[in-house]
């Protein structure tokens, strides 16, 4: 029942302000205006021809062909053009990534009975739906974007890893990859953590095979006293130090990788060493769990009264760490400058650029979102697992010269699911901020248009 009340609960908002959006908003907007006609010649079999704006694979184009086919068996025979026209709207295009959201909630609620086994069904079918109206996920939803249908073919790559169905994964995984480039990131990421989890499974099977071999032989009397040797232990430590060597590897040969981006628009996101994503990020994370950080601000406290040297010199580094990434890779797009329907335009012009110093006087907060990050990942996951994280969402933001908070959402998604997020009310106080956000963004999407007087046509206020 969890899965059906789930998606139940999520169709309820979905269908109705899909409706909303496509009535008040029936052309393409923004990005829309490349996919949607990108899609379109894909509806009509004009498979040769790519719009060089477009930096994103072709997977969302695919998906809403197999989508619509699925609504409209009888489309693939009538071979008429103003047929194939009609049926794939704008409209119905964005349907897709409708339809995709409340499988994607349905992922979350498997993803959490999985990594949580003690977690009744009441209470993660409703930690489920408030996941699922994480304000970046939650409004692209609602639009013809690549980022829903992203985030759940990469959940579902997790999801079949975590339940050791490793070929099934390896092929979500591919399909991620059509979506997002930098989808592959995740996939390595996944992979070397499932080789750890592997390897510790397996240590797990041979101890449980000495010991009945030592209870065979105890029976027998062929045992001494002198019975114990460090066979075991060595065996977990190189098996250990294997496994983390090679989820090293994986990660730094897709290092390589993230050096590259698709044909396209290259010379509007070239790649750039754009250390202070990361810093943006953990503030922005911070601010999605605000309910949580009382109690795990007193954790922090507590930790650092019991070794004041250890974590002085800890929060010291940070704060250099972070005056470098400030200093030295702080970069400002042209698009962050010149386009005013963002969130971080006015972030950028009214609070990091208000005062030279501010940017500055900005950097504890960065090191203390990512040690509030850090911490709340620390009281769940091993230390090779919270590295490997921060690894892999360095490689995905880092080389991004734009601020953009659509590239936060998989990263996001994999440390919610991860944390110690508390009792229910933290988590029901996380989804009051949720809707809070997400009902003042689309207000101000639908029914705060304006114009500008260097540019026709409406502009509208979007993530």
């Amino acid at each position: 029942m969890g899965r059906i009340a789930v998606a139940a609960v999520v169709s309820l908002w979905v269908i109705p302000i899909s409706v909303l959006v496509d009535r008040v908003v029936p052309d393409p907007y923004m990005d829309e205006i490349f996919h949607i006609p990108q899609a379109q010649r894909y509806c009509r079999g004009d498979f040769g021809t790519w719009d060089p704006m477009i930096t994103t694979p072709p997977g969302l184009y695919y998906l809403s062909l197999v989508y619509i086919a699925s609504l409209f068996p009888s489309m693939w025979f009538a071979k008429f053009a103003s047929t194939m026209s009609s049926i794939c709207s704008a409209e119905i295009l964005r349907s897709t990534n409708a339809f995709v959201a409340v499988i994607c909630s349905v992922l979350i609620y498997d993803l959490l009975i999985q990594l949580r086994p003690t977690l009744d069904e009441k209470k993660a079918t409703i930690y489920a739906i408030l996941l699922a109206s994480y304000p970046l996920h939650w409004f692209f939803t609602f639009l013809y974007y690549t980022d829903v249908a992203s985030l759940t073919a990469v959940l579902a790559m997790y999801l079949a890893s975590l339940k050791r169905k490793y070929w099934l994964s390896a092929m979500l995984g591919a399909l991620a990859t059509m979506f997002r480039q930098t989808n592959i990131i995740w996939m390595f990421f996944i992979a070397a953590n499932s080789a750890v989890s592997y390897a510790e499974n397996l240590y797990g099977q041979d101890s449980v095979l000495q010991n009945k071999h030592k209870t065979m032989l105890e029976d027998n009397d062929l045992l001494s006293d002198n019975r114990s040797t460090p066979i075991s232990s060595g065996l977990r430590k190189r098996r250990m130090h294997n496994s983390s060597s090679n989820s090293q590897q994986s990660v730094f040969e897709r290092s390589k990788f993230s050096l590259h981006h698709p044909p396209g628009a290259k010379e509007a996101h070239p790649v750039s060493p754009h250390f202070a994503q990361m810093l943006y990020f953990g503030l922005c994370c911070a601010a999605a769990l605000g309910p949580v950080h009382f109690t795990q601000a007193t954790c922090l406290y507590q930790s650092f009264r019991k070794n004041k040297i250890f974590y002085s010199f800890q929060v010291l580094l940070a704060l250099v760490i972070g005056f470098i990434a400030v200093f030295f890779f702080s970069i400002a797009h042209p698009y962050l400058l010149a386009d005013n329907r963002h969130y971080p335009f006015y972030l950028w012009r009214k609070v990091i650029q208000v005062h030279w110093l501010m940017k500055y006087l900005l950097i504890p907060l960065y090191v203390y979102s990512w040690s509030f990050i850090i911490s709340i990942l620390g009281e769940r996951q091993r230390r090779i697992w919270v590295l490997s994280y921060v690894i892999a969402t360095a490689l995905v933001l880092v080389p991004a010269p734009l601020i953009e908070f659509r590239y936060y959402t998989i990263p996001f998604y994999f440390l919610i699911l991860h944390s110690k997020i508390g009792k229910t009310s933290n988590w029901l106080l996380i989804g009051c901020l949720y809707a809070v956000v997400n009902i003042f963004t689309m207000y101000l999407f639908l029914f705060r248009p304006f114009h500008w007087d260097h540019e026709p046509g409406t502009q509208r206020f979007i993530w």
